[in-house]
């Protein structure tokens, strides 16, 4: 019996866990093979197509998967050129986008093409941030106040307890610091360069709670509780932003309203106060936008961005307007979490799509950030028009059918 086999029948025995095959084998491939030849035969399912891949998985084990078997396959296609007018992003810019859904790279595409012919887009960052809220616990409301009162007293030593554990991180705030009962939630507010920043947050506020437990005596109930907000849609980070808080904007000559979108400005303005303002105050939505998480799922899939942030990125405010007989059309994003180096970027396949707009590497997310408004403006512009003109059904059916 080969080894392989015999591997498979101590897994299939539970006598070695499918996270202890690295242990009896000379290379990484070898384990993701046995790995996924085991749930092959435990599934009956022949893996012809996750079994193909060309990522370095033995890098990929080190940092960004466990228990791996292979990778999946997203079809990826690109929108542009679109023009943006940013601070870091300048000039024409093609937008690689992964997604399954049919329709969407040819929506995002016209809007770049709407937009580009409109002078470009101006994109603009208004805040950067990365937050971490921990829920600490004490014996009494009145202890609760004090521990807030020695936060806010403190500040310098907790920043420097944080700011020891890390090169690029700095602790800018904390605020707010919510009290509930007898539990302090304390919103730990860093800088962090061009990394998105989740990591080096957790670590160096876990090291100014260590000093504030010691001087306090409060009790650390988690790491995270939950003011953070971290990969959930959440009001606080609506109103005080976190990641990169982006506004993209574009004013569209009237004639091209009409002859592009089909459409008129009146009739765009009406969708958007009656569907992203009305229609998303009445549902309870956090997100006053047509559809931010289909660009920003399909950006954040391509470019190796945390797939769970989507639900942050999702949150926002479309503005549609009448300026002087032309469409002034904007996008707010206040919650984008992105990096240009770290985490999933490294991996080749998100490498090549941030190298697709020259925005891979440090220095770069700035522009990353730009490119992102303006690709959701793209997007958001192209579906409000298609909607106000009665285009989406139509779309769908051509493109999404197939």
């Amino acid at each position: 019996m080969s080894n392989d086999k015999k591997l498979i029948n101590k897994l299939s025995h539970g006598d070695i866990k499918l996270h202890e095959i690295e242990k009896y084998v000379d290379s990484s491939d070898k384990a993701v093979e046995i790995r996924r030849k085991f749930i092959e035969s435990v599934s009956n399912n022949q893996m012809d197509h996750i079994s193909n891949y060309s990522i370095n998985m033995e890098e990929a084990s080190k940092r960004n998967i466990e228990n791996p078997i292979g990778a999946i396959q997203i079809p990826l296609g690109v929108a542009g050129p679109l023009d943006i007018n940013g601070e870091h992003a300048q000039g024409s810019f093609y937008i690689p986008l992964a997604t399954s859904e049919g329709a969407l790279v040819a929506s995002v595409n016209r809007g770049c093409s709407i937009i580009s012919q409109s002078g470009g887009a101006t994109v603009r960052i208004i805040d950067d941030k990365m937050t971490r809220a921990p829920v600490l616990k004490t014996e009494s409301v009145t202890e609760a106040l004090k521990v807030k009162k020695w936060i806010e007293s403190h500040f310098s030593q907790l920043k420097q307890a944080a700011e020891v554990t890390t090169r690029h991180g700095k602790l800018i705030k904390i605020e707010p610091i919510l009290v509930v009962g007898r539990y302090v939630y304390p919103r730990f507010v860093y800088t962090t360069g061009d990394s998105m920043g989740m990591n080096m947050v957790t670590i160096a506020t876990e090291a100014a709670i260590n000093l504030l437990q010691h001087k306090t005596g409060a009790h650390v109930v988690a790491l995270s509780g939950n003011v953070c907000a971290d990969k959930k849609p959440a009001a606080i980070n609506m109103i005080e932003g976190r990641g990169k808080t982006v506004v993209a904007e574009v004013i569209i000559p009237e004639d091209l309203v009409k002859e592009k979108l089909k459409t008129s400005i009146e009739a765009i303005k009406e969708v958007n106060i009656s569907k992203n303002f009305m229609g998303s105050a009445i549902a309870g939505s956090m997100g006053f936008n047509a559809h931010y998480a289909n660009m920003i799922g399909a950006f954040f899939l391509a470019t190796g961005q945390d797939e769970a942030h989507i639900v942050e990125g999702s949150l926002g405010i479309t503005t549609a307007e009448n300026k002087n007989g032309d469409l002034y059309f904007a996008v707010t994003l206040p919650d984008l979490p992105i990096a240009t180096f770290g985490g999933g970027t490294r991996l080749e396949t998100a490498k090549e799509c941030l190298e697709i707009m020259n925005a891979y590497g440090t220095g770069n997310i700035g522009k990353l950030a730009e490119i992102v408004g303006g690709t959701v403006l793209a997007g958001e512009l192209s579906l409000i028009g298609a909607l106000a003109a009665g285009h989406l059904a139509r779309a769908h059916k051509e493109l999404g059918r197939g």
